[in-house]
């Protein structure tokens, strides 16, 4: 997802820099402006992070080679990775003083990036967001602010939730149906026309990840971490039992070919 976010924001204009721990040449037109040099950041007012998990966020935020210690110009910070919302509330904490969290994950998956037309799902000061809202435009066509920190990442992991279970429930069915006789396209029309109609089921054909098999590394072990971040931040009396079925069915998932 951030490689065609950063896309969409040097095709706005934006003055880019990107940081990555794969070389500069594999990024193509982007290449120019990425580095695998935390200091490449030093004079940048505002990062948008976009790695994988709460992991990768410490260690580029905290780690031997983060970035942070190094932007000492930095005035705001936006992560878009999916998290659980109670580590990004708590990450409000051990940031510097002074520097604006912006919680800003996005929806959509990789098609809705590269055509800039991401759904934001946004959390911090209302002042912030105004402030940001040229590179969020650059990059989606629909914004939430949901309120202060950590409300947009509450309303992604509950969107994913959902999305989840949607993924995990077109790919049982479809497995069933093919296995019992039925042709796959023409029970995916039957789906669009009725009410198992799912975003995932209606862009099927265009979801790059729709056939994958669960593999940790890839977009269906994401699509369980995301559910396990929403199962983290569960209200205390919550029914677990929903989430963990999804997590465990999308686990058990093989390749739909």
């Amino acid at each position: 997802m951030g490689r065609p976010m950063a896309e969409a924001l040097q095709a706005a204009g934006f003055d880019l820099r990107g940081l990555d721990v794969l070389p500069p040449d594999g990024f193509g037109p982007l290449a120019p402006v990425m580095s695998t040099d935390p200091g490449a950041l030093a004079d940048r007012e505002v990062a948008i992070t976009v790695v994988r998990d709460a992991a990768q966020t410490d260690a580029i935020l905290f780690g031997p080679n983060a970035f942070l210690p190094r932007a000492r110009r930095l005035r705001a910070l936006v992560v878009s990775s999916t998290l659980s919302p109670r580590y990004v509330r708590a990450l409000r904490d051990r940031l510097p003083a002074g520097l604006a969290l912006v919680d800003a994950p996005m929806s959509g998956a990789p098609i809705a990036a590269q055509e800039r037309r991401l759904s934001f799902m946004l959390g911090g000061e209302a002042a912030w967001i105004d402030r940001l809202m040229p590179q969020f435009r650059a990059m989606g066509s629909n914004f939430h602010h949901m309120g202060d920190v950590g409300a947009g990442m509450t309303a992604k992991v509950l969107n994913n939730l959902i999305a989840a279970s949607s993924t995990a429930a077109t790919r049982t069915a479809l497995a069933w149906g093919r296995a019992l006789g039925v042709e796959d396209a023409r029970l995916r029309a039957v789906f669009e026309d009725s009410s198992g109609q799912t975003w995932f089921g209606s862009n099927f054909d265009r979801i790059s990840w729709a056939r994958e098999g669960f593999d940790p590394a890839n977009t269906m072990g994401i699509l369980a971490k995301d559910v396990a971040a929403a199962l983290d931040a569960a209200p205390a009396d919550a029914d677990r039992d929903l989430p963990q079925a999804i997590i465990d069915a999308i686990s058990r998932l093989d390749r739909y070919d």
